[in-house]
């Protein structure tokens, strides 16, 4: 009975090894064809990722949630009447409002201004006859954004109205001119010195005889402020309203009056109110 109880236990101790081996065997198999499956399915483009992305925030906005809270920008701007640099914090407070803060750096010239060469045997730079002083805005303000209309669910194009305004600080940079100095005796002409229009001798500044226009350097130690507040309007065109990477277009209307007349140009009317027309192209991020 001994040995018989032993044998049974022994077979049945087998028996459980092999339903043990078949089960590892099976589980094993069965990993394989699934991960065989897995391997068989296309794996996604980037567009397709990129587009269920994009369905994914259009269905957020639609339930009412932001899909983008801030966006960080800068910008190259166009002036009628000059050139400037432009940076922008913004902060969504809906699916169609943001507030915008603004910091714009510009020159603004004079639409009468005109390069003309010196006396052609100095190799002078150019000057700009008649002009008193360069034109620096510096512009810190706040905007409101208004979304007018999108093509989101393509990823096209969002277009917004922006109005608000701010502080202008108008920064004047004295203009000099490089005038010679006649020896009659030899009957030629030397440089002398650089003078400004408000200078002890400012008739040489209109009269010369002028021998060329101011290095950059020059006049940035005697920099005038004259504070002005500023009003700005635009619409802005937005491409790829889901993407994280800004790509934009802003036209619009800029009009500024400051404390005091400013000086731009000798024999022309000095004007408080500047209203110029630019255009900016934005790069930048949003999250």
């Amino acid at each position: 009975m001994l040995f018989l109880h032993k044998f049974t236990k022994a077979n049945i101790n087998h028996k459980s090894v092999r339903y043990s081996n078949h089960k590892i065997f099976f589980l094993f198999s069965l990993l394989i064809v699934s991960l065989s499956v897995v391997a068989q399915q296309p794996a996604k483009s980037k567009r397709e990722l990129r587009k269920e992305r994009i369905n994914a925030l259009i269905k957020q906005e639609e339930e009412g949630v932001i899909a983008y809270k801030k966006h960080t920008l800068f910008g190259l701007m166009l002036h009628t009447n000059g050139y400037g640099a432009f940076m922008e914090m913004g902060r969504a407070q809906s699916i169609r409002k943001s507030l915008l803060f603004q910091l714009q750096i510009s020159e603004l010239k004079d639409p009468r201004e005109e390069k003309v060469s010196g006396i052609s045997d100095f190799s002078f730079l150019p000057y700009i006859y008649g002009k008193i002083n360069f034109f620096y805005p510096v512009r810190l303000g706040v905007q409101q954004q208004y979304l007018l209309g999108n093509k989101a669910n393509k990823n096209g194009v969002s277009v917004t109205a922006n109005v608000g305004g701010g502080l202008s600080l108008g920064l004047l940079r004295p203009y000099y001119v490089q005038v010679g100095r006649i020896d009659t005796s030899q009957q030629q002409i030397y440089y002398d010195k650089d003078i400004k229009y408000n200078s002890p001798d400012s008739s040489r500044f209109v009269n010369g005889p002028i021998l060329g226009g101011p290095d950059l350097g020059k006049g940035w130690n005697e920099l005038k402020m004259t504070p002005g507040l500023y009003l700005k309007t635009a619409v802005r065109f937005d491409y790829g309203k889901y993407n994280e990477v800004i790509s934009a277009l802003e036209v619009g209307l800029i009009g500024e009056f400051y404390t005091k007349k400013i000086p731009l140009m000798v024999y022309q009317p000095q004007k408080q109110f500047f209203l110029t027309g630019y255009i900016t192209l934005m790069f930048g991020s949003r999250k």
